[in-house]
């Protein structure tokens, strides 16, 4: 577990942060684009955008509770119980 995971449960204010490097044209377009949002820097609208792909992300695993392998032996048994055929 890294600093910035320790820091997760902790104040905003104590928070540490780190350091990441994309194309100088994606952070001009970023800049542009937050101009008429309430968003007061790239660093925070990346942030917020980074927080929604990874809830999507995990909400999608959630949706699926079973895998294939589950679902395959949830069928032999209900095959074995002569549920289905």
């Amino acid at each position: 577990m890294d600093s910035v995971e320790q820091q997760e449960g902790l104040d905003f204010k104590k928070r540490k942060y780190t350091t990441v490097s994309i194309p100088v044209t994606l952070y001009n377009r970023v800049k542009q684009l937050i101009e008429e949002t309430g968003f007061t820097s790239v660093s925070d609208y990346v942030t917020y955008v980074l927080r929604e792909v990874i809830a999507m992300h995990e909400e999608a695993k959630r949706a699926e509770p079973f895998t294939e392998e589950d679902k395959e032996k949830i069928k032999q048994r209900l095959r074995a119980l002569g549920y289905i055929d």
